[in-house]
């Protein structure tokens, strides 16, 4: 392993990724709670919830093989220089670990709760058969050669590409309903403060090498960065700016309003459909 030509900065790298790792891995549980205590996932996009675990898995694969393997570390050395660092830290692996647990966990919920009258997208599915039939395809490409490192980054650029898109059902769905109602703002927020101490450790560790590689080397953990930044971003508006005032509450007394479609999103809508 390259050794670190500061100490502080070593220190304060740990410092973000742990943070990072926290502020990811907490994000994950303002949602789960949320659906635990209203026994219901609406508010929360089945569509989005797929993507992020699909994101999260591929991720998961990443950093685990680059973080584990001597391996896929001597072809990373081979290709980018001995004189650089692994770009995949401890708390890289924890988190998404962490991630693909909690997610497992609220795609539970929806089997549990019921999904009302979600159902998971046929673009979302062809998009999750695609990524996966497509990295089938590249094991077995890789495989005479033995090119796992080429082969990871395929699923690094996975997680990239599934972070772009993750987003949108949600927004999309906030956007129908006029409303932020059931989906939970404790996870953006959290969401977002893991995007700004992910992104910080990678400075650290350019600066302390004197180095860009490693932003280059892991462009994923740049972009999951970057665009967990810039989405977050749109969902906080939608909350705290466009349906800031556009709750509404889940009780009994309107316990049948959460089993009314997502599309509706005003009463005069609701009345056009039960005449038809």
């Amino acid at each position: 392993m390259v050794p670190w030509n500061s100490f502080p900065l070593q220190i304060i790298y740990q410092i973000f990724g742990w943070l990072a790792f926290l502020s990811w891995s907490l994000a994950g549980y303002p949602q789960l709670i949320s659906n635990f205590r209203r026994k219901s996932v609406v508010g929360l996009s089945l569509d989005y919830t797929i993507l992020n675990f699909t994101k999260h898995w591929s991720y998961l694969i990443y950093n685990a093989s680059l973080f584990f393997s001597p391996v896929i570390q001597k072809q990373y050395f081979e290709k980018y220089g001995y004189g650089q660092m692994i770009p995949v830290a401890a708390n890289d692996v924890a988190f998404s670990t962490h991630a693909v647990i909690i997610n497992l966990i609220v795609i539970s919920q929806f089997a549990i709760y019921g999904q009302g009258t979600q159902k998971l997208s046929k673009y979302v599915i062809a998009i999750v058969a695609v990524v996966w039939l497509s990295a089938a395809v590249c094991f077995f490409i890789a495989l005479p050669t033995q090119s796992w490192l080429w082969l990871i980054s395929i699923f690094n650029s996975i997680q990239v590409c599934m972070t772009l898109i993750k987003y949108c059902p949600q927004a999309f769905m906030n956007f129908l309903r006029k409303s932020t109602d059931g989906f939970s703002i404790g996870n953006v927020l959290l969401d977002f403060s893991g995007g700004i101490f992910n992104y910080s450790q990678m400075v650290v560790q350019s600066i302390d090498q004197d180095s860009l590689v490693n932003f280059y080397g892991n462009i994923g953990k740049v972009m999951i960065s970057l665009v967990t930044i810039f989405y977050d971003s749109i969902l906080m508006f939608q909350h705290y700016i466009l349906y800031s005032h556009k709750k509404v509450s889940i009780t009994s007394e309107n316990s049948e309003e959460i089993q009314k479609p997502l599309m509706y999103s005003s009463s005069s809508d609701q009345q056009i459909h039960d005449s038809v």
